[in-house]
């Protein structure tokens, strides 16, 4: 018979097992991110069926690997906007998108604006000044009548 604490051992050991694949499976879409990538292709790569690992995914990470995809998806294609010398469309291809439509869908959804209205919105806060701090009234808030 078993002793209890070798059954919660091996349960450690496999929970152990089981978020070293799902690392890898996180690591192969931050590293492919922009080739195209589905759950079964990211399922074959560790030996697990697609609903397991997107169930397992799901638990460990707080979203699903499609998820997490086009979440890195439009990460990156917030930095290579922000670099400003890439076009839209450009930007789109290189982040993995074969349509336009759908990075601009997915972009507005993830990041709350379209790509090009990110970029302008970069481009305008880069542009801005700060505002001058105001301390218990010593900065002037308008600028002061000179006499």
């Amino acid at each position: 018979m078993c002793h209890p604490a070798w059954g919660r051992a091996l349960a450690q050991d496999q929970r152990l097992k089981d978020l070293v694949r799902l690392r890898r499976v996180r690591d192969r879409i931050d590293r492919a991110y922009a080739q195209p990538l589905d759950v079964e292709a990211l399922a074959r790569g560790v030996n697990w069926p697609a609903g397991h690992l997107s169930r397992q995914f799901r638990l460990a990470y707080g979203q699903s690997p499609y998820a997490f995809l086009m979440t890195r998806r439009v990460e990156r294609a917030k930095a290579l906007l922000h670099g400003g010398d890439l076009t839209v469309t450009e930007v789109g291809f290189l982040v993995g998108y074969a349509s336009q439509g759908v990075f601009r869908a997915r972009f507005t959804e993830l990041a709350g604006v379209t790509p090009s209205a990110y970029r302008c919105g970069v481009a305008a806060a880069a542009t801005r000044t700060p505002p001058i701090p105001v301390r218990n009234g010593e900065a002037f808030l308008t600028e002061p009548e000179l006499a």
